[in-house]
């Protein structure tokens, strides 16, 4: 019974598609090995993994550089290995500096210090000590800067305040001022507050209770045929 017919797409899961990657990289190189024997072919086989690692193949008679400049002679590409030297002459000391400069990152971080002498351990010291000096003086003068700032908005506020105190001083004098202006004029009560209709009206009632009629002493001789006086006490 023959294999089902495989579909032919992107292996969604992770660890399917590594497993296929490796088998089928394996079967690759070797038919290519295969028909490079069988056959005298030159086979130049270049492989990148998902993951960037490099795999290479290469007929056992010849090299991959050879099998390249063939093929480059073969499409009519021209390089200039010369220049390629010289770039490669140039890299190498901007290589060998990154390196040093590497090192020396890897020191100050306390790794690789396996190899320094008691005299790089001291100056690595010093070093250490000057960069951590130049830190706290720029932390010093991060927190004067941001005690100068907090004064200044404290100053700012009790500015404010002071304002706003000044305008509620002045507003209850002018309250007082009324308050005292409606007094004078029994608008208000002795203790600041309106009276009302009822105790209006009570008072006035008790105005009119002084004005009151009362008979006046009859006098024979002065008596009116129609009526005794009046008198208004």
């Amino acid at each position: 019974m023959g294999r089902g017919k495989i579909e032919i797409k992107r292996i969604e899961n992770n660890a399917s598609r590594q497993v296929t990657f490796s088998k089928r990289r394996t079967g690759l190189i070797k038919k290519a090995n295969e028909l490079s024997v069988l056959t005298d072919a030159q086979i130049a086989l270049i492989i990148y993994s998902p993951s960037g690692r490099l795999y290479k193949y290469s007929s056992p008679n010849k090299s991959m550089d050879e099998i390249i400049k063939e093929y480059m002679k073969a499409k009519n590409i021209h390089l200039d290995f010369n220049c390629n030297q010289q770039f490669q002459c140039e890299i190498e000391p901007k290589r060998n500096e990154i390196d040093m400069l590497q090192a020396g990152i890897n020191q100050l971080t306390g790794e690789n210090l396996t190899g320094l002498t008691a005299n790089d351990l001291n100056q690595l010291e010093d070093q250490l000590e000057f960069s951590v000096n130049k830190v706290r003086t720029r932390m010093h003068q991060l927190f004067h800067q941001q005690l100068e700032n907090l004064r200044r908005q404290d100053y700012i506020l009790q500015d404010q305040n002071n304002c706003l105190q000044r305008a509620l001083t002045s507003k209850q004098e002018e309250i007082s001022i009324d308050n005292h202006k409606l007094r004078e004029m029994d608008l208000l009560g002795p203790n600041g507050d309106y009276y009302d209709d009822y105790r209006s009206l009570l008072q006035l009632g008790t105005q009119m209770d002084q004005f009151h009629m009362q008979p006046t002493h009859l006098n024979l001789h002065e008596a009116k045929p129609y009526g005794h006086g009046l008198q208004l006490w």
